[in-house]
């Protein structure tokens, strides 16, 4: 009797949970293959979908690298999974994603998931289609024209010198991500949004800072809006930074006339507004200029930090970095001071230029893009169906590149003229994207990156104290240690 009753004890307490859980499992595998198109004869990609109601969200939030690389290893290219509420895709190598990327409006079109879409909101350039898309984006394209970026690059060059000097007079260890935060952060809010640099700004940019912190890092977060939830505290921070951008819209509007010599890409919007049929209402230019402050500093204080720990481990790419600018004639501590820097004179620094480039393919700062499939189609032997989202791994791509000799190793010279690399399948290197959705503001990225380079490496030497670094990604990639550096003044000699 004494027996019975433990076995049926053990049945209760361990078995029939287990049982349970498994058949849910069961059921739930079940009821999502039971998502493919019927009318299509071919399997669906390879893969599991986690948990119920859950998928995979949970792995990938908490082990996003082991977590990729295992399901790379496993599956291969192309393999089903379930993300963020949806039965969703992921697939990488240059083929697959050329056939995504030309294929929108087509086969695909983009959906963030729906935290992104909650935080983000409905009326930012991301999340428009069609029309929309392509009228929003001519607008903010005026901001990131050849004049314009010319009359940026005085800003640009003044705000990074600036934090340059921060770092060599600490005097000693300096957290290279957050400070290139802090110094991105203070271009996109000068350039695109218009803040101008005063006391007062200085406030707001920190208050704007922390409230972007944690918008980020809720950004992709499970889609439930209760207190405490990562939705919840997305959202707070987001009304913090919607409100600071909304007192600048109703200042520009009352001013009506810019004081600066350009007009950042906020003043654009609202002129486009102005004299629209169609105006757009404050709540969509407070959108639009989140998106455009978030996509402004992020993804280029990412790569500026990459850039940061390559040029360190690569002592003789830093050399040939500095043999330019000696040839171009800025790294003359005579001359260094009254040469202007021009976007011409920034279009002859083809070594640096590829620097940057490789550092890109190595690290590129945002791990891929979002796609909901408009119409079951077959890519590589399996359908993709119907409703279903996809997500193209751009990191994961340059990966599996087979265009790329010795893909592991930091080598610019792949990217520099007369090098066969230079010009393999464009969609084998895609850090900004590609097709119709391709980053709006890569020339301004572009220009940035190698003003920071200029400026870097002709007023500094600088050590990693920890050594090359581990990388994480949410939502773009960065160093866990924060790349703790001591910078020490360059002497400008050859």
């Amino acid at each position: 009797m004494v027996l019975f009753t433990l076995c049926a004890t053990f049945l209760c307490t361990l078995a029939l949970p287990l049982a349970l859980f498994l058949a849910a499992l069961k059921l739930w595998e079940v009821y999502c293959v039971s998502r493919r198109d019927l009318s299509c004869e071919k399997p669906l990609p390879p893969g599991s979908m986690g948990l119920p109601f859950l998928g995979e969200t949970l792995q990938l939030v908490l082990q996003r690298y082991k977590f990729l690389k295992m399901k790379v290893r496993k599956y291969g290219h192309i393999y089903k999974t379930h993300l963020f509420g949806n039965p969703t895709v992921r697939i990488m190598g240059a083929e697959n994603v050329k056939h995504i990327l030309l294929g929108e409006h087509k086969l695909v079109s983009v959906q963030w998931p729906a935290s992104v879409r909650a935080i983000l909101g409905a009326g930012c350039l991301s999340s428009l289609h069609d029309s929309e898309h392509k009228h929003r984006k001519r607008v903010i394209l005026k901001a990131f024209s050849r004049e314009a970026l010319e009359n940026y690059i005085p800003v640009m060059g003044e705000e990074i010198r600036a934090g340059v000097r921060r770092w060599l007079e600490s005097g000693s260890c300096v957290l290279v991500y957050p400070e290139m935060k802090r110094l991105m952060f203070g271009i996109a809010m000068r350039i695109l949004l218009g803040f101008e640099p005063t006391h007062t700004t200085r406030q707001t940019q920190q208050q704007l800072i922390e409230a972007f912190e944690e918008m980020i890092r809720n950004l992709f977060s499970l889609p439930i809006d209760v207190p405490f939830s990562g939705l919840y505290r997305g959202l707070k921070a987001r009304n913090v930074i919607h409100a600071k951008i909304e007192e600048n819209i109703r200042k520009k509007v009352a001013r009506r006339e810019p004081t600066a010599q350009f007009k950042d890409a906020l003043q654009l919007l609202i002129e486009h507004s102005e004299q629209s049929e169609q105006p757009l209402r404050l709540q969509e230019l407070k959108e639009s200029a989140t998106e455009l402050l978030f996509g402004g500093h992020e993804t280029t204080a990412s790569t500026a930090t990459s850039l940061v720990t390559f040029l360190a481990l690569h002592p003789a790419v830093l050399q040939k970095v500095r043999e330019e600018l000696q040839e171009q004639g800025l790294l003359n501590s005579d001359a260094t001071e009254d040469k202007q820097i021009t976007i011409e004179l920034l279009e002859q620094l083809k070594y640096t230029g590829s620097v940057i480039k490789e550092t890109l393919r190595l690290s590129p700062p945002v791990p891929g893009g979002f796609r909901v499939v408009l119409k079951t189609f077959v890519l590589n032997g399996y359908q993709i169906p119907k409703g279903w989202n996809v997500i193209y791994s751009i990191c994961d791509t340059h990966d599996v590149a087979t265009n790329f000799s010795k893909k592991d190793e930091f080598n610019p010279d792949r990217f520099m003229e007369g090098c066969s690399e230079k010009d393999s399948c464009r969609f084998s290197y895609i850090p900004f994207g590609g097709g119709s959705r391709s980053c709006v503001g890569k020339e301004f990225a572009k220009i940035l990156l190698k003003i920071f380079t200029v400026e870097l490496v002709r007023g500094c030497d600088w050590e990693l104290l920890n050594g090359p670094p581990t990388m994480k990604t949410n939502p773009t990639v960065y160093p866990v240690d924060n790349l703790p550096t001591k910078f020490t003044p360059f002497p400008y000699k050859m």
